[in-house]
C-alpha cells in the first residue's frame, strides 16, 4: 500500500507506522504503538539477562608444602566451585624462606591440574605474581552440566525422601 495510504490509516488508529525491514523491496512496515512495542523489547532484554549465569572469580590458595589433606580439601572446594560454572583462580603462595625454592610451584600446580583432569581446563597459563604462583581454570564444557544434573537428581532424592 502507498505511504500516504499507511501514514492516515495509522493517524486513524491512533498509531504509529513503523518501518520493520527497510533493505526489503518493498520495505516493510508495521502499524503498531511504539512506545509499547519498546517496552515489551526492554522487558525481553530484562528477562533473558535474568537467565543468565554471571561466572565469578573464585580463589583457592595452597602453599609449595602442603600436606596430602589439605590439599584434598582445598581440591574438593575447587570441584564445586567449577561445578557452580565458576572460573578458578589457583594461587600458590610462598612465604619467608619458601621463595628460595619457587620450583615447587610449577610442580604443585602440575599434581593439582592431574587431580582436576577432564574436570577442568586452563584458562590463562600460570605465571609469577610477586610471591604467588597464579593459574585460571575454568570446568570443563560437559562437566557443567553433568554437574547440575547429578545436582537436581540429588535435591529430587531428597524431597521425596522427606515426604
Amino acid at each position: 500500500m502507498p505511504l500516504s495510504v499507511a501514514l492516515m490509516r495509522a493517524q486513524e488508529l491512533g498509531l504509529d507506522l513503523v518501518e520493520i525491514a527497510p533493505e526489503a523491496s518493498p520495505p516493510v512496515a508495521r502499524i503498531i504503538d511504539y512506545k509499547k512495542f519498546k517496552y515489551l523489547e526492554e522487558k525481553k532484554e530484562k528477562e533473558a539477562r535474568k537467565k543468565t549465569k554471571q561466572t565469578e572469580l573464585k580463589e583457592v590458595r595452597f602453599t609449595p608444602f602442603i600436606g596430602e589433606h589439605d590439599l584434598q580439601t582445598g581440591l574438593k572446594k575447587v570441584k564445586e566451585f567449577l561445578s557452580e560454572g565458576n572460573l578458578v583462580k589457583i594461587s600458590i603462595v610462598f612465604k619467608g624462606r619458601q621463595m628460595a625454592h619457587q620450583e615447587f610451584g610449577p610442580k604443585l600446580l602440575e599434581r593439582i591440574l592431574k587431580e582436576l583432569e577432564g574436570l577442568a581446563q586452563m584458562e590463562r597459563p600460570a605465571r609469577m605474581e610477586g610471591r604467588r604462583f597464579v593459574s585460571t581454570i575454568r570446568g570443563a564444557k560437559g562437566t557443567i552440566k553433568k554437574a547440575q544434573k547429578n545436582e537436581q537428581t540429588k535435591n529430587e532424592k531428597s524431597s521425596e525422601q522427606t515426604v
